[in-house]
């Protein structure tokens, strides 16, 4: 396998010459992905903002403190549901456990019947803890076995320093999470699309048991009306974890996510965070499927075949960035024919300020047929 260093600096040789690909989200050493972002003053207790799609942290204070988060707890609770009950639209009836939680409600009644999804709009719009008993018995039996799957959905969304024991966010000393892993957890969920609709859903009605109209939920996240491109995702209030918020908006193709917990102004400081974020950051192509070298073929009608990633790839950079992006191309030497379009023939390694953001399939990206009789007679005949 031969290596091949290629260092990128200005855009348009980026753009034009040396561009790359490979699968989205394909991101390797996460911790040193982290060692790029900025540390920044909030008064929010625990702080990250990060880039949806590459995971990338834009800015942190105190993200690894454990700490509790209250309702955004609520998060996890969603996407657990989602990726567990086999149909959202099934009817249920709400268990007598549901009734009467402490905290936000939306007053459901025992036996009353109501689809999963409308529970969940209950439980992410208007933060029903009665929503979330209800679907946590739903879905995994009892409140216990609901907390262990809901951590088995942080695990797997990245979290590492989290621990889940109840649906809604009450007070236990034994409930807790970061906001780096909160944040990781947002972008996990984010990315499921009936997640997606749902957390940017701002009014939604549903039955109301024994009343002639319907029950109406309106979405407590102010993000949605008062941040241009606001989208997501949840608020949180204890009095032991203060004032909590996960929010979410989208610009010009880039979602930010951005987490503040205990943190009095949350609205008003997410709000400047994302701002920052959108006016310091853009999301780029580093990758494209254009060809990025030749693998050399032998015995084929053609004596080398083009090569490239699979898919484009896009990063948040700010001003200066793109220059310290270098590639690095790992190939075969040769192959033999007949060659096949997306025979992978080695790998792309993609960097920044020599901090690895992606390690992506390099794949042939046309066929190469073997030479037949006559080509084989001419070969012959020039030779002589």
């Amino acid at each position: 396998m031969k290596r091949l260093f290629c260092r990128v600096a200005p855009v348009t040789i980026l753009l034009a010459v040396c561009i790359m690909s490979g699968i989205i989200l394909s991101i390797a050493r996460t911790q040193d992905v982290f060692a790029l972002s900025e540390s920044v003053q909030t008064s929010a207790q625990s702080m990250l903002l990060l880039e949806n799609s590459t995971n990338r942290v834009l800015y942190e204070r105190n993200a690894d403190k454990k700490r509790p988060m209250a309702s955004t707890t609520k998060i996890v609770t969603a996407i657990t549901v989602i990726e567990n009950a086999s149909d959202l639209e099934r009817t249920v009836k709400v268990p007598s456990a549901a009734v009467g939680v402490e905290g936000s409600s939306v007053y459901l009644e025992h036996d009353e019947e109501l689809k999963i999804i409308d529970l969940l709009h209950g439980l992410m719009l208007q933060s029903g803890n009665d929503c979330a008993v209800a679907l946590a018995i739903t879905v995994g039996g009892s409140v216990e076995k609901f907390a262990e799957m809901m951590n088995v959905t942080a695990k797997k969304a990245g979290a590492t320093n989290s621990n889940f024991v109840n649906p809604h966010g009450l007070h236990d000393d034994n409930h807790y999470t970061t906001a780096r892993d909160l944040a990781l957890i947002s972008s996990y969920a984010m990315k499921n699309p009936v997640f997606e609709s749902i957390v940017s859903t701002k009014r939604y009605t549903m039955p109301w048991k024994g009343r002639d109209y319907d029950r109406v939920v309106m979405n407590k996240n102010k993000i949605l009306s008062t941040f241009d491109g606001g989208d997501g995702i949840k608020t949180g209030y204890t009095k032991r974890a203060g004032r909590c918020l996960v929010s979410s908006a989208t610009r010009d193709g880039m979602r930010v996510i951005c987490v503040v917990l205990d943190c009095g102004p949350m609205f008003e400081e997410c709000g400047a965070l994302m701002e920052r974020a959108f006016s310091e950051y853009k999301l780029e192509k580093v990758c494209s499927t254009d060809k990025v070298c030749t693998v050399a073929v032998r015995e084929g009608k053609e004596v080398g075949v083009d090569c490239a990633p699979e898919k484009e790839l896009y990063y948040p950079l700010k001003d200066g960035e793109i220059e310290k992006i270098e590639l690095h191309i790992e190939k075969a030497d040769e192959l033999i024919a007949p060659v096949v379009e997306g025979v992978e023939v080695g790998k792309i390694k993609i960097t920044l300020a020599n901090r690895l953001l992606f390690e992506e399939k390099l794949v042939t990206i046309k066929g190469v047929n073997e030479l037949d009789y006559l080509d084989r007679l001419k070969e012959v005949i020039s030779g002589w």
